[in-house]
């Protein structure tokens, strides 16, 4: 492993970003329920409250949950950056966006307009104290690398689609819908899927292809211009759509075409990799490039089928692409914050990151994903097949949940434990 370039001084408090670890999978349990008892038919429109419900309980409270923890490790680590009151932000925006998250989910389900309400005032809240939080603290960078400059932009992105989503689910709770309703709802949901994953992911992959597997890092044409490339595309399909939405086709073109050659760029590194050691987290990145080339064309076809299969559109991107890549990091990202934080308080008795986790569960979560996957793909075509493949997906994240614990519990046992040496006097910096 590469730790050429981290700021290793510069880490959080491990709660910070672990907080938000440990409950993503639990929405990810909730979605996997909502299925289960849902109507399968009212579940294939992806505007009925339902489908909505369960779309965000696996955007807010798995992704970003996911997102945001690592972005307040990486940003300190990766981009040598303070924010500010680390804990104490990491600590109000988890609860705001904990009971946010919530909030609107059953606000949606029961159609509850004070729930909603709250909701977003609450996620609004939440997602405004990190993200400015974070946008602060890029002030004080010195080297704009690329991984910073796309994180820069994925943040921008994150900042207007929160904005548009606290509009669309007041709209939901007072009842009153502006005629750009519909217009509003897909900006929403393009950007956040492509400007701030899509660009976050390759901003980061930037970093960690070369830094956990040893891969060749990447050409310089696509770390200083992709990421500006994927943005003007994004502009020029919202223009597009604002004016001439006849021809917003093209920017879906211009879009999908270089998230394709990224996840294509992603498989060839990884078989080029000098540390030939497969795991996991490999098999994440994988099918994430290949879910990726299937969603990034899909997208574009639909147009041609009144987006009659946009909710197949969104379990390839969404699921397949940004849920793999994300629950592969986390079996990256926690192993590694728990042997980092012992390490750097003296403990070197304690499991090498590989063995922290059970090979054979990881892999048995993997499978089940992916079932679980393909499962809600053939279950828009059979609905009598989702209920199954809701419990492989369930099942799938009370696995990962479980996996990610027994990292943590390692933490636990063995901070109570004395230290193999007195690290006092090299004590680790951190922001409280």
């Amino acid at each position: 492993m590469d730790f050429n370039g981290l700021s290793v001084d510069q880490a959080p408090p491990i709660w910070a970003p672990l907080r938000f670890f440990l409950t993503a999978p639990l929405f990810g349990v909730l979605a996997g329920i909502l299925m289960l008892f849902g109507d399968a038919n009212v579940l294939s429109s992806r505007f009925s409250l339902e489908s909505i419900a369960i779309t965000h309980a696996l955007t807010i409270g798995f992704l970003s949950f996911i997102i945001f923890g690592a972005l307040t490790q990486m940003l300190p680590v990766l981009a040598g950056v303070k924010i500010a009151k680390v804990n104490l932000v990491s600590l109000v925006s988890y609860l705001f966006l904990l009971f946010g998250t919530l909030f609107m989910i059953f606000g949606l389900l029961f159609e509850a307009s004070v729930l909603m309400f709250a909701a977003s005032g609450l996620l609004g809240g939440g997602f405004l104290i990190l993200m400015l939080s974070m946008l602060v603290a890029f002030k004080s960078v010195i080297n704009f690398t690329p991984s910073i400059r796309a994180m820069i932009t994925s943040l921008i992105f994150a900042l207007f689609i929160a904005l548009m989503g606290i509009h669309l689910l007041a709209s939901y709770a007072s009842g009153n819908f502006l005629q750009s309703h519909l217009l509003f709802a897909n900006i929403h949901s393009v950007w956040a899927v492509f400007g701030f994953a899509g660009i976050l992911i390759i901003g980061v992959a930037f970093h960690i292809l070369p830094m956990f597997y040893v891969a060749p890092k990447f050409k310089k044409f696509c770390k200083q211009r992709v990421v500006w490339i994927i943005s003007a595309g994004l502009l020029l399909w919202l223009f597009l759509n604002l004016f001439f939405e006849s021809y917003a086709a093209v920017a879906k073109i211009w879009v999908a075409l270089f998230f394709w050659a990224f996840a294509t760029t992603v498989y060839i590194k990884l078989n080029q990799r000098r540390r030939k050691v497969s795991d996991i987290t490999i098999w994440y990145w994988r099918s994430g490039a290949v879910f990726m080339t299937l969603g990034a064309f899909s997208w574009v076809l639909n147009d041609f089928f009144d987006s009659e299969y946009i909710v197949v559109v969104s379990v390839m991107i969404g699921g397949g692409f940004i849920i793999s890549i994300m629950s592969g990091m986390l079996y990256k990202i926690v192993p590694f914050l728990v042997w980092f934080h012992l390490n750097a308080k003296g403990y070197m008795s304690i499991p090498t990151m590989n063995e922290m986790i059970s090979k054979k569960l990881s892999i048995a979560q993997f499978i089940l994903f992916i079932v679980s996957l393909v499962g809600f793909i053939i279950s828009f075509f059979v609905p009598e097949l989702l209920a199954l493949f809701a419990l492989t997906f369930i099942l799938s994240m009370l696995i990962l949940e479980y996996n990610i614990a027994v990292a943590v519990s390692v933490y636990l046992k063995t901070i109570k434990t004395k230290p193999d040496f007195d690290m006092s006097a090299f004590a680790m910096k951190v922001e409280s």
